[in-house]
């Protein structure tokens, strides 16, 4: 990575002032919060799929109800009823419903992460986030492209 900081030549190249280094921020730091955030999103990721694991097994669980009546419908009351007390409204592991396993993974994992990302980027980078992200568009994009610009307020001219 490079060292950009709020010290660049002209302040109309490169990232916006929220996405610079702050002076004495070293590239380590910058890559240890990079490290950080990415553990975060990866965790945000995993998040979507515990929320994706409630939603449809709520939605298996309320199909129950249709399978109940169309097993009773055909003749097969004691499947319906085996339905009915066994797996209807089941704890999905004991004691729980996946809304209660949401709001666990909530309150002692995720909640704790995002917070403490938070106050790293706060204490370490003055609260800049994607600082790694910035820098590395910044040695990756072509000075001077129409399509690689440094910002979205701020077009490049061709050089």
């Amino acid at each position: 990575m490079n060292e950009l900081n709020d010290g660049l030549e002209r302040p109309d190249e490169g990232p916006d002032r929220e996405h610079r280094r702050p002076r004495g921020v070293s590239d380590r730091t910058v890559e240890a919060l990079g490290a950080l955030s990415k553990a975060l999103e990866t965790t945000e990721r995993a998040r979507g799929h515990l929320y994706s694991f409630h939603q449809l097994t709520g939605t298996a669980d309320l199909e129950l109800d249709r399978a109940v009546a169309l097993l009773r419908e055909a003749g097969h009351s004691s499947y319906a009823d085996r339905v009915q007390k066994e797996i209807l409204g089941r704890n999905v592991i004991p004691g729980h419903w996946t809304f209660q396993i949401v709001e666990a993974y909530n309150e002692t994992y995720y909640e704790v992460f995002r917070d403490l990302e938070r106050s790293a980027l706060r204490d370490l980078a003055d609260g800049r986030d994607h600082l790694y992200e910035a820098e590395m568009k910044e040695d990756r994009r072509t000075r001077g492209h129409p399509d690689h610009s440094a910002r979205p307020d701020s077009p490049e001219t061709p050089s």
